[in-house]
């Protein structure tokens, strides 16, 4: 088995996302999915900080220090790109204008719920950032994160143990071994890793899986 490295996550949701939709990436691992979207495909990318139609990453020799996302990372500008007040942009998150929400998770639970903000284990004040106006306000919210801790314990999990982003928003859940629909029913295995088996990802999950019919 071997499970999907960084690029290779990044580039399976950027597959699954549709032509046209208007797109807000979380930091960490979403960052990287605008380098892997079809060139034929049009998805436009929003940021926080009030940028609408971003690119993907660009080279160290063509940076413009003035363009950055709301993580701080410099990015690129697609032809039509707009930039905007702070405010105009959390119109368009809280308005519902927003297709996709793609964030990073340290938890999600088989009901929906996203812990993506805190782990609570110092006493470092965390960012919230804009991820909870995101989960409320984006019209479909998607995970892209490691299926386990490097401790090997299991972030698919059936409640989550971290202070909560927001409840039972996520639809989806893309790890480096599975993509997980969830559902009425708890996880569904929609998608595995080369060499992965079902009963390998139930014995790395401790929330309950069901198979995707």
């Amino acid at each position: 088995m071997k499970p999907l490295n960084r690029s290779e996550m990044a580039a399976r949701v950027a597959g699954d996302i549709p032509e046209g939709w208007y797109v807000n990436l979380g930091l960490g691992l979403p960052t990287l999915i605008p380098d892997y979207i079809p060139k034929d495909r049009e998805v436009v990318f929003h940021s926080e900080n009030g940028v609408l139609g971003m690119g993907p990453v660009p080279p160290k020799h063509e940076i413009d220090t003035w363009l950055i996302n709301a993580t701080k990372q410099n990015i690129t500008l697609l032809k039509g790109a707009s930039l905007f007040h702070h405010a105009d942009s959390f119109g368009m998150i809280r308005g519902g204008h927003i297709d996709l929400c793609v964030l990073g998770a340290y938890e999600v639970a088989q009901n929906g719920d996203i812990a993506n903000w805190s782990t609570s284990q110092n006493d470092v004040i965390p960012a919230v950032g804009g991820a909870m106006d995101l989960s409320a306000g984006a019209k479909r919210l998607w995970a892209l994160m490691e299926h386990t801790t490097k401790d090997g314990l299991s972030r698919i999990v059936e409640r989550c143990s971290y202070p909560l982003t927001a409840a039972g928003v996520v639809k989806r859940v893309y790890t480096n071994l599975a993509v997980l629909d969830v559902t009425p029913r708890g996880f569904e295995v929609v998608d595995l890793a080369p060499g992965m088996t079902f009963e390998a990802l139930q014995s790395l999950t401790s929330a309950q899986l069901s198979r995707s019919e």
